[in-house]
């Protein structure tokens, strides 16, 4: 059988995430059938993204706004997304599937007018390379001093309760945390490690402006970054580990940030 035109990638994420129609769904099954390869690939998608939907699914109560939180709608008011409403928001783009693995890679190509949903893992990401790889200077305040560390930061992003997670009960302990620039603006990043000396970041950064609402995923060789937006404060988890992993510690962190 042959095809009319090329399958893309494009086309593979959206037969991964059910969102073509019966004949284009044909289309991508007889390219599959004839290239293992990528049936691996949307075989894998499919998987990932079944285990994500299930990690959250404890907190998903399904309204009808939500999905206005997952196409980023901007919203009307200054009014801050309940927490709950996020978590169902969360769950459902895990819902629809591999958006994150198609988008992610174009999201660290920071554009001069890019927004602070799209800036966030760029400058995570950043922050991550440069800092969790130092020996001697990873942070500005260590973990024995994490009192100060949490009222310095919270200081200077204007956050009265800034809580420093604490993810010992998930094999990371805080190594510490500094003072970083995000989009111009003063943003925390805390920084942790594993018995084995595997480093991740959680940077917090703020941005008035920004309400947009969302959960995502972001790659870019071999660094995985998982970030939200949650009313006028951004929120992401960055590391060089496997994406459950990173999904875990930052569903944890989601709990114990202020609301």
């Amino acid at each position: 059988m042959s095809e009319s035109r090329p399958v893309t990638e494009t086309d593979l994420h959206a037969y991964a995430d059910g969102f073509l129609d019966a004949a284009e769904r044909e289309r991508v099954e007889a390219h599959l059938a004839h290239n293992p390869e990528a049936a691996r690939r949307v075989s894998d998608w499919q998987a990932q993204n079944d285990g994500l939907r299930d990690a959250f699914a404890a907190y998903a109560t399904a309204r009808p706004s939500d999905l206005q939180l997952v196409v980023g709608h901007r919203a009307a008011t200054k009014a801050a997304t309940p927490r709950l409403a996020m978590a169902a928001a969360a769950a459902l783009v895990f819902m629809l599937g591999g958006l994150a693995g198609h988008f992610g890679p174009m999201l660290f190509e920071k554009a001069p007018t890019a927004t602070a949903m799209d800036a966030l893992p760029h400058e995570a990401r950043n922050a991550y390379l440069i800092y969790a790889s130092e020996v001697r200077h990873p942070v500005e305040v260590f973990a024995d001093e994490e009192a100060h560390l949490a009222r310095w930061l919270g200081k200077r992003l204007a956050i009265d309760d800034l809580k420093v997670p604490d993810l010992k009960a998930i094999g990371f302990k805080l190594v510490g945390g500094r003072l970083l620039p995000v989009t111009d603006k003063p943003g925390a990043l805390f920084m942790y490690e594993d018995e084995t000396g595997r480093r991740v970041t959680v940077l917090v950064a703020r941005n008035e402006e920004n309400r947009t609402t969302s959960f995502r995923f972001a790659a870019a060789s071999g660094v995985e970054t998982f970030y939200w937006i949650d009313g006028d404060l951004g929120y992401a988890v960055t590391g060089d580990i496997s994406r459950e992993r990173l999904q875990q510690i930052a569903e944890e962190c989601y709990r114990q940030f202020p609301t």
